[in-house]
């Protein structure tokens, strides 16, 4: 078919240049033949309409064709980039280029296969970040929640404190509460406390078995006494009775019968001859009376209810599984209830009785443990016994010798209702003695409630010091010359003994101590916020003499019984006289000698005026310093004027109670009752042999004096 005019021989085209048809059978490019065919098959030479048309329709063709091979080419372009997997090759000179080769991804343009990619390490590292954080802000959230429940259980307990003050404390744990002050010191509570006693008991339901109680015999020497002999002796002795009928006072221990095991022990522990207060405490004792003992420091009074006591333990019949003891000794502090605790074992292991010391401090468990095993003398401290009887670890049933050892102590410390509630629980024909150094008259009443028609023995002027003990007092300007006056003298005191320093604050106990400690002293420290086994190696340490110099508060002060003391420095003032007359009985203890240094300064005035009182009626010198401070109180000076001082103002009180109080009379018919007349009238009195109604009168005088 001939499409151009170009003749039989021509070249065949569509009539556009640069394209054209090869001739023969050759297919034609990018043209479909079969359309192409179909159309020429039905073209013609005069056809020329559709040769007009099939250009446009082979563009068209073209077109399609022309598009397909470029969506191909993009294809091919995909196919290739997905199969080729290349690794990532940074440009040249590019820091990221530097990066890749230095981190080894270098070396002939390519990296390893198994390399991470940055991106995927940042978003790993941010990943990592994240989970972190969380398990930070989870630690926080729970420890926002437990110190909430904490905060909670916190708040919930202080209020429960707040309502229960008392709550897991036992009696006797209250008790020390009072027993020491901020400063370390005992004193009375400035509140009542209240205390938890005993529920009631009914005696008369009890059937009480009956005991003996009065087991003395008069020597033969003492009976031949006469009644004038009698008061002299006790005018001797230095000894004031008051009651129905006393026992004449014994001097050898001849007089008190007892039995040779006994007396073995009592040579043993070097007693050559009873003490006044023994002189007539003994006898007193053995028959069986209520007493109240006074005596001063050192004078020997805790043997006065001992040795009795023995006896009266051993006219009964021995303790049965789950019986309480026998004699019951009630003392205010722990020191006093081991050294009587450690007197009772000393002569009590003659006969083979067994002694408790039941006290705060000590284990509970251990001391319950010791009650029930049995124990026919239980030492002990108000609170601590209390606990234990309700716990039933002991019981009172048993007990028919009572005694309150530093019985005003124990009443001006609160413990008044502690001391009674014992009282109540112990079955009433039981026999009662009350000693102590000093005992003022509201205490005395108080005693009395407990006591059924007791003997009154007074050895001394109460609240006197002892006079074997000499008294020494320095004034000096200010607080520091005690310092150097103290260092000065120190070598000097612990080469004659050893020495204890009392101060008034437990703040000053520390200081002082350290500075001496860092002079070279080896020394020991006691103050009451000390627990009970440091306090009982200090003490101990003490005793045996490996601590030569003792710095202590007035814990130490009662019942401390150390004969190797020699020197006491009174480095503060005490708070009153009686505790001052405490303070220098720990030396001079059993007619041992000793000496007791005061320091004071320009501001002590007050207890200036009741020192001299204290040193006149112990026949100590008074230094012109001392006086002169002392005159500088008001009230010191106008009783000085009008004449009173000494011994005459002491009778009936002791320490404060030296002013002269109204109600008692004149100064002259207080020296009249002291008369030995007087003392005969009082004799004869009792002997229901008086006759004279003058000195019937006298002795109505004195009972007033006495026992108002």
């Amino acid at each position: 078919m001939n499409w151009s005019k170009g003749g039989p021989g021509g070249k065949r085209g569509f009539g556009f240049g640069g394209f054209s048809l090869s001739g023969g059978k050759k297919e034609e490019p990018h043209v479909n033949q079969k359309a192409h065919n179909s159309f020429g098959a039905s073209g013609s030479a005069g056809g020329y309409g559709k040769n007009q048309q099939l250009p446009a329709f082979y563009k068209i063709g073209t077109k399609r064709a022309n598009f397909d091979e470029e969506n191909a080419y993009f294809e091919d372009d995909e196919d290739e980039s997905s199969a080729a997997d290349l690794p990532y090759i940074p440009a040249e000179n590019s820091p990221t280029r530097q990066q890749f080769q230095s981190s080894g991804g270098g070396g002939g343009g390519g990296g390893s296969d198994s390399e991470d990619d940055p991106l995927d390490a940042f978003m790993a590292e941010v990943e990592n970040q994240a989970a972190k954080d969380m398990k930070k802000l989870e630690e926080k959230e729970k420890e926002k929640k437990l110190v909430k429940f904490l905060c909670s259980v916190q708040e919930a307990y202080f209020r429960y404190m707040a309502e229960n003050p008392t709550a897991g404390l036992t009696q006797e744990e209250e008790e020390e509460n009072v027993d020491y002050d901020s400063d370390g010191n005992p004193i009375a509570p400035t509140t009542k406390k209240i205390i938890l006693p005993l529920p009631p008991i009914d005696h008369s339901e009890i059937d009480y078995p009956p005991f003996e109680k009065n087991f003395y015999i008069e020597h033969e020497e003492l009976n031949s006494l006469t009644g004038t002999q009698v008061v002299e002796l006790r005018q001797k002795l230095n000894l004031r009775v008051s009651g129905a009928a006393p026992p004449k006072p014994c001097t050898s221990f001849a007089h008190f019968n007892f039995d040779e095991q006994l007396m073995n022990q009592i040579r043993k522990s070097e007693y050559t001859k009873p003490t006044p207060i023994q002189c007539q405490g003994v006898p007193i004792a053995l028959s069986g009376r209520d007493m109240i003992g006074i005596a001063k420091t050192g004078s020997g009074k805790t043997a006065a209810f001992i040795w009795p006591m023995l006896v009266h333990i051993m006219d009964q019949k021995e303790l049965e599984q789950g019986d309480g003891p026998i004699a019951v000794i009630v003392c205010p502090t722990r020191e006093l209830c081991q050294q009587i605790h450690t007197e009772c074992k000393r002569f009590g292991k003659v006969y083979g009785l067994r002694s408790v010391a039941v006290y705060g401090g000590g284990s509970m468990w251990e001391q319950a443990k010791a009650l029930q095993e049995g124990a026919e003398i239980v030492v002990c401290t108000p609170g601590r016994l209390i606990d234990h009887v309700k716990k039933k670890a002991t019981s009172l049933q048993r007990v028919t010798y009572l005694v309150f050892d530093e019985a005003d102590r124990m009443f001006d410390m609160g413990f008044e209702y502690q001391v009674r509630s014992i009282a109540s629980h112990i079955r009433p024909d039981r026999q009662t003695l009350l000693f102590s150094a000093t005992f003022r008259k509201k205490i005395e009443k108080l005693a009395r409630d407990i006591l059924i028609d007791p003997i009154r023995v007074v050895q001394g002027d109460i609240g006197e010091a002892n006079e074997d003990v000499t008294q020494l007092v320095e004034v000096l300007p200010n607080g520091t010359d005690k310092w150097v006056w103290l260092t000065r003298r120190l070598v000097e005191f612990t080469s004659s003994g050893s020495v204890l320093i009392f101060v008034t604050k437990k703040a000053n106990c520390d200081e002082l101590a350290t500075n001496l400690q860092q002079e070279g002293y080896s020394l020991g420290l006691l103050h009451g916020d000390m627990d009970q086994s440091e306090r009982n190696k200090v003490i101990s340490d003490f005793k045996k003499k490996s601590l030569p110099v003792l710095v202590a508060t007035d814990v130490a002060a009662r019942g401390l019984d150390i004969p190797s003391i020699r020197t006491v420095v009174n480095y503060d003032v005490a708070r009153d006289i009686d505790t001052h007359t405490h303070r220098i009985g720990r030396t001079g203890r059993a007619g041992e000698k000793g000496v007791a240094y005061t320091l004071l300064t320009h501001k002590d005035t007050t207890f200036a005026g009741d020192l001299v009182r204290n040193l006149e009626g112990a026949n100590q010198s008074v230094s012109k310093d001392l006086l002169d401070l002392a005159m500088q109180n008001s009230w010191f000076r106008k009783s000085r004027f009008k004449g009173g001082k000494g011994k005459k103002l002491n009778i009936g009180g002791g320490g404060l109670g030296y002013r002269e109080r109204p109600g008692l009379g004149s100064e002259s018919s207080v020296s009249f009752c002291l008369t030995s007349d007087y003392l005969t009238c009082l004799h004869l009195k009792h002997a229901d042999i008086h006759k004279n109604s003058g000195k019937e009168k006298c002795f109505h005088a004195y009972d007033v004096i006495s026992f108002v």
